[in-house]
Formats: C-alpha cells, structure tokens, sequence
C-alpha cells in the first residue's frame, strides 16, 4: 500500500506517522525543505512517481477544495481522505474518478462515542448538551496562534469550522436536524479576524433538543457530552476518557493517535459504517452556513 499525504503541518506529521507504523509506503506532498521524509513538490511528480493507492489531503482548509480539483484533473482513481472540514466553503466536489473520497472527522471513531452511539440506537436522546474549547494560544504550543490559519477566517479558520468535529458526529449520532439558530462571533480579546465564540441549537426527529457550545476561551480544555434519555442520564468526557451513566462510571485510556488509526484501518479495508461520506462532509458545510446565516439574521434556520 503506498500513500501521499499533501501538507505537512501538524496534521499531516500526524498522518505520515500513524501511516508508517501501520506499515504504510509513505511520501509527502509540501513545500517544506529538508524533511526526512520521501518529499516532492508537485501533485504529478508525486503521483507519477509513487502512483499511489490512497491520497490524504490535510493542507490549510482554504485549500482543499483546489487540491481535490487537481487530483481530479490529473485522473487519479484511488481513495482520498479530506480533513474536516471538507472545505471553507460550499463548493460542488468536482467530477472524478476516485475510489472513494472520504472526510476525517476521526472522533466518529473514538470509543466512546461508539459506545453511546450503540446506546442511543436503544435508547433515543431526549437532550444533548454539548461544550468543547480549548484557549486558542495554547491549542499550539510551538506556533504562534496570530499566524495559525485558525486566527484567520479566509483561510478557514474560526473555531465553527475548527471545532466541527463537533457538529458532525452529534448529526451523525443524533441527527438529522430541521431547524437550527445560533449566537456566535468574534468576543474576546484574541487578536484574529475569525469566530472564536459559537453557541448553536437545533432540533430534529430524532432529538428535540440539542445544545452546541464550543470556544476557543476555555483554559482547561474540555470535549464533552450530555445526554437525557427517557431512563438514564450519560455523561461522556472525551478527554479524560470518561463515560458515566447516572452514578456509575468507568475509565478508558484514549491516545490522541488512536481515532486517526482506526479511521486510516477503516479506509484501507473498506469498512464504511462509521466513516464520514462525502456528501456527509458537505452537509456538515450546510450546517456551518446555516448557523452563520441564523447569526446574522437572528432567526431561526430551517434546511
């Protein structure tokens, strides 16, 4: 199996590295200079030299939809994973001949999300709170956070479309939605031009009420979960690996590597159930306009 990972940022050393140690053929795709990894600079030499099986696009988000262009154009025929979101912004997936064009939004694959997922298949939720942030100079510690993309709304950042992950597996879970508004902006002192603040409802068939809160205030970092069901209340804490149902909790170890591995092991052996489709992907992208639109026209937003 032999792969090209295209942008070589956090998230993509990510990739590369989790790949490898699957036993992987890895090369990489930047503009980076002097990496120890097989490196090239163009899409076709990468291509024509590796003629890969699998393709992981994981540049800067505004550039996404350029790239999925360009293998397109070239003929590639294998599958390619996106990382969330799909794009900055709503476009039409270009005509292609992939395998399989895939979206990574990996905490479908964490354990405990597949663990409630298997709960409220039984047991249909009633309310779904959700809270995740983290304080936005300290989500990278070796980067400045005014030069990150996240700082910057033209290249997709803004904590709605960092934070997606969010928005994407309680559709998965819990969806789908047929009305939404939100409050969300720019609020605090951070020094960037994008949304730092989102606080969204939506409603649907199957959950009346669900509650979305995510930030990129928050000193002591939190991803968490709270459902009520018709019998039980269950809280899951994606950090701390904690998963409570009323007063009885366990605790499962997570590493930060695991999700992504098993979502690359779910691709390389066409094990579609959990994966996030590309249609799913783009309407995740409908749902962040839609909150957007419920923002500036304080009104309630219905597909």
């Amino acid at each position: 199996m032999r792969a090209v990972v295209i942008g070589y940022g956090s998230i993509g050393a990510r990739h590369v590295g989790i790949l490898k140690k699957m036993g992987v053929d890895v090369s990489v795709l930047t503009k980076q200079k002097g990496l120890s990894e097989r490196t090239f600079y163009s899409l076709k030499d990468a291509l024509g030299f590796e003629s890969p099986d699998y393709v992981i696009i994981a540049n800067k988000t505004y550039e996404h939809y350029s790239t999925l262009s360009d293998l397109a154009e070239i003929g590639f025929e294998g599958t390619v994973l996106v990382e969330k979101p799909l794009f900055h912004q709503i476009h039409n997936p270009p005509q292609n001949k992939f395998k399989d064009v895939w979206v990574g939004y990996n905490l479908r694959f964490h354990p405990l999300i597949q663990k409630l997922r298997r709960i409220i298949q039984k047991e249909p939720a009633i309310t779904v709170h959700v809270v995740a942030g983290q304080y936005l100079p300290h989500w990278r510690p070796a980067v400045d956070y005014h030069s990150s993309y996240s700082a910057r709304r033209q290249e997709g950042g803004g904590v709605l479309r960092d934070l997606s992950h969010e928005l994407d597996y309680v559709t998965w879970l819990f969806g789908p939605w047929k009305r939404i508004t939100a409050l969300g902006g720019h609020f605090s002192p951070l020094e960037i031009d994008s949304d730092d603040v989102f606080s969204i409802m939506m409603s649907g068939d199957n959950c009346p009420i669900v509650n979305i809160q995510i930030n990129y205030l928050e000193r002591f970092p939190r991803r968490e979960l709270l459902i009520n069901t018709a019998n039980n209340s269950i809280k899951v804490d994606l950090i701390e690996g904690r998963f409570q149902v009323n007063h009885e909790a366990v605790q499962e170890k997570v590493e930060l590597n695991d999700t992504y591995r098993v979502q690359h092991d779910a691709v390389l052996n066409n094990t579609t159930d959990s994966l996030c489709s590309l249609e799913e992907g783009m309407n995740r992208m409908r749902l962040i306009n839609f909150a957007e639109q419920a923002v500036e026209d304080k009104v309630w937003v219905t597909p």
